[in-house]
């Protein structure tokens, strides 16, 4: 029995430390000379707002669970809910001492071009002064200082929100906490008079600190940060789905997340015992939830700092600004919608514009013919010019269906705002399927003319969001194809009455069809054995049946390419396991987030393009949505998107059989994200390599791994 689990767990690694693996891949990246300075810093607040949400998601739910079902076991490591806690303490101090390092270093690179996070302690006498005017004028008059004592209550601590903490001291000895909390309203910094060195607002408040506790001495200080469980459930006995008012049902559940459990405090220094008994008796925390972090505890001041930064130096210090192109298969000049009458189209963001699917839904909302527009939403752009061609659809007179999400995480509120709109427009506006969030990308535009309906029919791998389609890689595929139209149709009306085991021809829709295709694709290509091939993007792989059919084929001789940007809960390279699967993952300038599964070579290979990563979530809790690719033209095109990316040796690391990340290596290093700027995928290509063979640079890496 013994021998079995741990045969079960051989070739598999647990998810929450393959996600810091992966947070820690992010931290590398700034590391790197040759990315721009700022870049750099971009990446480490990036790594650090990830950190933030795994803390208030994954390491919430795990507290959840260790309370509810304390012997649950992880199906990938054997580990429960407490056990996987205890290792994710032990990672973190490790990840931070490395940030401290990495931050360091990317701080004296831009000193080096003027650019200063400056000690208070350095200014001169008039930039002092001009330091203590804007906390008189700008900060101290919004500051609520806070003594905690027996005769004063303990406040509530808001997720990540700074606050100065002292160590008080009367003139009777008696020791008491003095708390400031950063007002949400203050500028995060204040740049000094040459427009490149910079206060932190923490700073300031921590240097005048001391005037805002008369008769006490200040005997040390610190800055303080709390992060709370956010993860908040939309199942339980206090979130009822039948309320008539869905959205004060959501309004009232997001209250809630700000009162959850800590699950991690920040300081930015080490401080005294004394102090540190003092101050937990606000924070009832356990010692290992404590980390010192002497780097900025919030950065989500970096954009704000690079958009105010002289514009000169800020461009030189960033990438080339990137303006995404206009598709070459589709013309300015003319019309959208009859382009896509005549033959298919797929656009590939962020290299292509999002802008012909914007121009086919302002086509839409003018269009006579256009009877209906129907579409499924789960992040939208604050100012989204896809809400307003909708809006502006419903008021001329068209039906317009919204399946709205309102429970993406972390968007929630921004969803119940445009669900407002769209609803006080005319639009008619549902909330998906009662324990299933629609995370599906599907458009469906219906036309009526002679006498016949037909449909066009948009499906993508990535949110209807103009803003982070210029910053993530995915892809949109516009097609007239009456089956794939019907299917869509069907899918509509199917959500419409909470029916999620609806049949389609050609459409796969979880939470049925999506994983009981990818375990018959993979069935097929096991039994071609040696001749088979499989070759997965996406952004993740967790879900165990899956994992466990691509060890099968690997075990079959099927060479099964895996390009995963994050969580690989599946460890590569075990000897009579996974020895013919290959993982890389590509951390680079755009955060890849496209999802294509290929099965079988060549021509005759079948492409699809989805929604869903191969995650028990998105493929049995979620409604996802995964599209065949027929057209030979488009799928020539994803096998060279896949191609480029295998041969990635500039951005692509490796996962090691241990499922730790090695970094590939060239003489003539090859980068896809920048390759694909240069080059459109609209023109007949070649392509790019030949799928990289597990016998060669994986091989070499396994030995020197072995060693």
């Amino acid at each position: 029995m013994q021998e079995n689990t741990q045969k079960r767990y051989r070739y598999t690694q647990n998810r929450e430390l393959s996600w810091l693996r992966f947070d820690q891949r992010v931290l590398e990246e700034a590391a790197d000379p040759s990315v721009p300075a700022l870049e750099r810093l971009k990446f480490i607040s990036i790594f650090s707002s990830n950190l933030d949400e795994f803390f208030m998601v994954r390491v919430g739910s795990l507290f959840d669970l260790a309370r509810m079902t304390p012997d649950d076991r992880d199906n990938k490591s054997g580990w429960t809910p407490e056990e996987q806690l205890h290792h994710i303490y032990a990672v973190i101090p490790g990840l931070l001492t490395m940030k401290r390092q990495i931050y360091d270093a990317v701080m004296e690179e831009l000193g080096r071009s003027g650019i200063q996070d400056v000690d208070i302690d350095t200014l001169d006498a008039t930039e002092l002064k001009r330091v203590n005017h804007f906390f008189k004028q700008e900060l101290l008059p919004v500051l609520s200082p806070i003594l905690i004592g027996p005769n004063h209550p303990v406040p509530h601590l808001v997720n990540k929100r700074l606050y100065g903490v002292a160590l008080l001291e009367d003139k009777k000895g008696h020791k008491a906490i003095g708390l400031v909390p950063m007002p949400e309203t203050a500028a995060p910094f204040m740049l000094l008079s040459d427009g490149k060195r910079y206060v932190r607002t923490e700073n300031i408040l921590l240097r005048w600190l001391p005037t805002m506790f008369d008769g006490y001495m200040v005997k040390e200080r610190c800055v303080l940060a709390v992060t709370r469980n956010a993860d908040i459930s939309f199942d339980d006995d206090k979130f009822d789905d039948n309320e008539a008012d869905f959205r004060n049902q959501m309004a009232k559940l997001l209250k809630r997340r700000d009162h959850l459990a800590v699950m991690r405090v920040e300081l930015n220094a080490a401080i005294s015992a004394e102090f540190r008994k003092l101050l937990f008796t606000i924070v009832r925390v356990e010692t290992h939830q404590v980390f010192v972090d002497t780097c900025p505890l919030n950065m989500r001041y970096v954009f704000r700092l690079i958009g105010e930064l002289p514009k000169e130096l800020s461009l030189r210090l960033q990438y080339p600004v990137h303006r995404p192109r206009w598709a070459e298969d589709f013309r300015r000049d003319q019309p959208i919608i009859p382009q896509i009458r005549q033959h298919d189209h797929l656009l590939f963001y962020p290299y292509d514009a999002v802008d012909p699917f914007l121009h086919l839904l302002n086509e839409a909302a003018e269009n006579p013919k256009v009877l209906s527009i129907k579409i499924t939403i789960y992040r939208m752009a604050s100012s989204s010019k896809i809400a307003q061609a909708l809006c502006r659809a419903a008021e001329n007179g068209k039906e317009v269906l919204v399946v709205m999400e309102l429970r993406a995480r972390f968007d929630e509120e921004n969803n119940l705002e445009w669900s407002k709109m769209l609803e006080e427009s005319g639009c008619q506006v549902i909330y998906g399927t009662e324990g299933f969030k629609c995370h599906s990308k599907i458009c469906l535009i219906t036309m009526r003319s002679h006498n016949k309906t037909t449909y066009l029919t948009q499906v993508g791998t990535g949110n209807y969001n103009e803003k982070t389609n210029a910053m993530y890689t995915d892809l949109s595929f516009m097609t007239v194809d009456p089956v794939i139209g019907e299917d869509a149709a069907a899918f509509f009306r199917n959500m419409l009455v909470n029916k999620l085991d609806g049949e389609y021809k050609r459409l796969l829709v979880a939470p049925f069809g999506i994983k009981t295709m990818l375990l018959q694709k993979l069935d097929e290509q096991i039994k071609r054995g040696r001749d088979g091939y499989v070759c997965i993007k996406a952004n993740a792989v967790t879900e165990r049946e899956v994992i466990d059919k691509l060890a099968e084929a690997s075990r079959a001789g099927v060479e099964v390419q895996l390009i995963i940007r994050g969580i690989c809960c599946i460890r590569p390279g075990i000897a009579g396991e996974t020895e013919n699967i290959h993982v890389s993952s590509i951390v680079g300038r755009f955060l890849e987030h496209a999802r294509i599964y290929q099965f079988g070579r060549g021509e005759s290979a079948e492409l699809y393009i989805a929604s869903a990563d191969l995650m028990t979530r998105n493929l049995n809790r979620r409604v996802e949505i995964a599209c065949p690719i027929q057209d030979a033209e488009l799928r020539a095109e994803l096998r060279w998107i896949l191609d480029a990316q295998l041969r990635d040796s500039a951005k692509a690391s490796l996962i090691l059989p241990d499922g730790a990340y090695c970094r590939k290596h060239s003489a003539e290093p090859f980068d896809s994200q920048d390759y694909f700027l240069h080059t459109s995928m609209h023109k007949p290509v070649e392509p790019v390599a030949e799928p990289i063979r597990l016998a060669g640079r994986l091989q070499k890496l396994l030995r020197r791994w072995k060693a």
